[in-house]
């Protein structure tokens, strides 16, 4: 490779560094997910996505305006061929503070889900829940995940299409169980970029070998769509994303979230769906159950 060819290398490897921490940072700043005092528990599961997310955290903790800690901790769930050298030798090699939890997750899965069935789903419960358990017990006040903004998008139509639910991965929550904080700071980021970040940088990648690297095949379905979104249309995925920050519940169908019985409203006396559908008038109905 010549001369040239090398400094263009470098000068797309570093516009590719600053993007991400640009995006990383405004998505802490617009989400307030770290704080001066934070205790934040990175979950590191060995791929590129985890592996960046700890990374540019650590590169913005020490310009970042605020001091907080960062604490790696991955799970070992005992799979077949998993290397248990890899990555405690690359979070040493950084001089990262690291917890390595052991748990045989792998046994449950296989056990409960049958032959040539997706594992995905319930073994990534099991991780989060011994990840949250650790979290809630050593006093961590944030757990970082690496999901981005491709996940999240994929995981919106993955509720409309299959739960007829329109929700995603909010970049920020609170745990089911109410004991932990979860941030997504890398929410703004593209998968895209999330890749060449992580081959410029060489991380010792470690496959999942549970399922054989297996994906879930409605996710994948999605993921080619949105693909094909990106090749024909550019900028679409980026508009679907944008929306899911930009809601007006007024103009969708949630009676949870807007108040459509007191819109233009005129009467305190309501017919409800029975009264509607039996064809009785609402004061005629409420005579009645009064007597």
């Amino acid at each position: 490779m010549s001369i040239a060819a090398v400094r263009k290398q470098e000068i797309n490897a570093n516009k590719l560094a600053k993007r991400l921490r640009r995006q990383v940072g405004q998505a802490i700043a617009d989400f307030h997910m770290i704080e001066d005092g934070d205790r934040v528990m990175v979950c590191l599961s060995g791929g590129k996505d985890s592996y960046t997310l700890l990374d540019l955290l650590r590169q913005l903790q020490a310009k970042a305006p605020v001091s907080f800690e960062l604490h790696a901790v991955h799970l070992d769930q005992k799979q077949p061929g998993y290397d248990a050298r890899t990555l405690p030798g690359y979070l040493e090699s950084i001089g990262m503070p690291h917890t390595i939890l052991e748990q045989d997750t792998y046994s449950v899965v296989k056990r409960v889900i049958p032959e040539g069935r997706t594992m995905c789903s319930l073994c990534s419960r099991l991780r989060r829940g011994n990840l949250y358990d650790h979290a809630a017990a050593e006093g961590f006040t944030k757990i970082a995940l690496g999901h981005h903004r491709d996940d999240i998008v994929e995981t919106l139509f993955l509720n409309l299409f299959h739960q007829a639910k329109l929700k995603a991965m909010p970049p920020k929550l609170r745990s089911d169980d109410g004991r932990n904080v979860v941030i997504r700071p890398l929410a703004y980021c593209r998968e895209g970029d999330i890749a060449d970040y992580a081959a410029a940088k060489a991380f010792p990648i470690m496959p999942c070998n549970l399922c054989g690297s297996q994906e879930n095949l409605q996710r994948k379905a999605i993921k080619a769509m949105l693909a094909d979104w990106d090749r024909q249309f550019p900028g679409r995925v980026e508009n679907v994303f944008r929306a899911i920050g930009d809601i007006s519940p007024s103009q969708l169908a949630d009676r949870t979230l807007f108040d459509f019985a007191a819109l233009g409203s005129r009467s305190e006396l309501r017919a409800s769906a029975g009264d509607w559908l039996r064809g009785e008038p609402a004061d005629a109905a409420n005579e009645t159950e009064a007597g």
